[in-house]
């Protein structure tokens, strides 16, 4: 049997999507055939211009909704005014970096509830919507830092190792519905934040590009290459393909063999 991927008919909404992993993932739905919700807690006009971007040049439906993600009630908001919801991927995230005690409090509340309690009320809503279309398919990005540690990275590393969790449980309550639930678990991935992060880095250590990306931003991973957003989106793609309906309840390491140590 042949395996295809072809996604039209289907909507995806992707939760902070307006740039980096969540807009590389939604490019590459658009163009195996999906609609697209993209989504962010800003409402400019950029925007919504992403949205009709991906519309003139992959032909699908998209369009931009507002909702704050540190918010249960406009995380599931989101999803009402989807109205449509075959393909979930929850993506929107943030970071702080700092050791447990002197963590502020503000910053564990926000990192939890974006990273984490948003795909709870996400999912929540979702799953009855492809439970009526006969089909669905639940992608949370979580990280590296969902199956590992760091230090100084204590709510981030809680917030990721609960989505792989829950993501587990999704799965178990669908296992024999037409419904999938993964994890993809990217390592450092190269979107216009890294990037812009490389030249200060450069400066701070006195080093070349090549000796910062392989010595310090990658000194964990063994690839010593970044991933991409494409390589992100692809993936996502997959896991929404006949070939990947049989793979639920797991995590798919996009990390370039950081795991593996």
């Amino acid at each position: 049997m042949a395996f295809t991927v072809s996604l039209t008919g289907k909507t995806a909404v992707i939760t902070g999507s307006n740039s980096g992993i969540g807009l590389g993932i939604a490019w590459e739905l658009a163009r195996a055939g999906a609609n697209i919700v993209l989504n962010s807690f800003t409402d400019r006009k950029e925007d919504h211009a992403l949205a009709d971007q991906i519309s003139e040049e992959t032909g699908v439906k998209a369009r931009y909704i507002q909702a704050d993600m540190s918010k249960g009630d406009e995380c599931r908001g989101l999803i009402e005014k989807a109205g449509v919801c075959d393909i979930l991927v929850n993506n929107a995230g943030i970071q702080h970096v700092a050791p447990i005690d002197q963590f502020p409090v503000n910053k564990w509340d926000a990192i939890i509830a974006i990273n984490m309690n948003s795909a709870f009320h996400t999912t929540a809503v979702a799953l009855p919507l492809m439970r009526a279309a006969g089909w669905g398919r639940v992608i949370n990005i979580a990280s590296a830092h969902g199956l590992t540690a760091s230090p100084y990275k204590a709510a981030y590393i809680a917030a990721k190792h609960g989505v792989v969790g829950m993501t587990k449980t999704v799965a178990l309550e669908t296992a024999q519905e037409p419904i999938t639930a993964n994890a993809i678990c990217p390592g450092y991935v190269l979107t216009p934040l890294v990037e812009a992060q490389i030249p200060d880095t450069m400066k701070e250590y006195d080093m070349s590009r090549e000796d910062v990306v392989k010595n310090v931003m990658l000194t964990r991973q063994p690839s010593k290459e970044f991933a991409t957003v494409e390589q992100m989106g692809g993936t996502t793609v997959y896991l929404c393909s006949d070939a990947a309906a049989q793979i639920t309840g797991t995590t798919i390491s996009v990390d370039g063999g950081w795991t593996a140590l």
